[in-house]
């Protein structure tokens, strides 16, 4: 798929200007990374819409939930589930008919791949669904078309993550009128408990967006409009809040728990302060050591940098909803 130009950073002109300030500490932030041109593949007639999420498998392989050509699926007859090999290769796509508005998606560590869908409308959306790699329905959560707060219920379910037992984690919220909590259920689907509530003290939640895991078990959840990742226990025990990675959007940990984050709406109107794109560091510390930029001007509605994941090679890829796109960046 055609990208922008080539663009490449250096560190010495990543590094001038690059240092951001939080709570008393400097972190410094260079850019080792580069954008690679026309790495995805799309058949002839098929292009992205709206870029909401994006993981990778343990086998490395690339997968996208995106808005079936468009800013949503409800109308649709297209597939929104994209599944990519590393050199950027179509290996299949499902989900077709199944979806209104899709969000965030999460692969487990038996290749399940799981996505929410974060608008209802006419008996479809409001759910999490677990699909096996081939494409297969092996579990859905919540009511179809249905919006609510119960324990079978979510009302815009932005993002999902998965316990190494199994346990099942949702972000279930996604900005004004909708819910502001985390719902936890076992491994078969069974509600276990929820905690949150809307506001900006610890535990509380505003424009829920995203939610990570890291080695320790420990709950990250994206609270983006407080312009904060909030840290839990997987009892729901707040640890910690922390804002040097920007106003979070999309949150990813792999296995030697570097964090990446996704920050598509800091600056002067949200974040002061902060710039957006994607800042990399360590889930054990909260150092950020590094920050790609958006490809444009900070306010550029076309560079909205969502959903990111990272392989096991280092390469970062961005899920982009203004500009379309899904896009891959390597290390100098």
């Amino acid at each position: 798929m055609p990208y922008a130009g080539r663009v490449k950073i250096t560190w010495a002109v990543a590094m001038i200007g690059a240092i951001a300030i939080t709570g008393g500490r400097a972190y410094a932030q260079s850019n080792p990374y580069h954008a690679l041109e026309n790495w995805v593949k799309l058949p002839e007639g098929r292009t992205f819409g709206a870029v909401s999420a994006v993981t990778v498998d343990r086998k490395g392989n690339i997968w996208v939930f995106e808005r079936c050509g468009a800013n949503g699926c409800a109308d649709s007859n297209l597939a929104p589930v994209l599944e990519f090999d590393p050199s950027g290769k179509l290996v299949k796509s499902f989900g077709a008919g199944m979806f209104v508005f899709p969000h965030g998606i999460f692969a487990d560590k038996d290749g399940n791949i799981w996505v929410t869908d974060a608008q209802g409308k006419e008996g479809k959306g409001h759910q999490v669904v677990k699909f096996s790699p081939d494409g297969k329905v092996l579990l859905t959560l919540g009511k179809a078309g249905v919006a609510g707060d119960g324990p079978d219920t979510f009302n815009a379910p932005s993002a999902v993550v998965v316990a190494p037992n199994g346990d099942i984690f949702v972000a279930d919220g996604h900005g004004e009128d909708t819910n502001t909590r985390i719902v936890r259920f076992s491994k078969d689907g069974k509600f276990l408990k929820a905690w949150g509530k809307k506001g900006s003290a610890p535990g509380e939640f505003s424009g829920l967006h995203a939610i990570a895991m890291d080695s320790k078990g420990r709950v990250f959840v994206g609270d983006r409009s407080n312009s904060r990742i909030q840290i839990f226990d997987q009892e729901g025990k707040f640890l910690e809040e922390w804002k040097q990675f920007g106003r979070p959007s999309g949150i990813f940990i792999n296995d030697d728990d570097t964090i990446y984050v996704a920050d598509n709406q800091s600056g002067p109107r949200f974040n002061p302060g902060f710039q957006q794109g994607i800042r990399i560091g360590s889930s054990l510390d909260g150092v950020v050591k590094i920050r790609i930029p958006n490809l444009g001007p900070e306010a550029n509605p076309l560079n909205t940098t969502e959903g990111v994941a990272a392989d096991a090679m280092g390469n970062v890829y961005g899920a982009e909803v203004g500009s379309k796109n899904l896009r891959k960046y390597a290390k100098d």
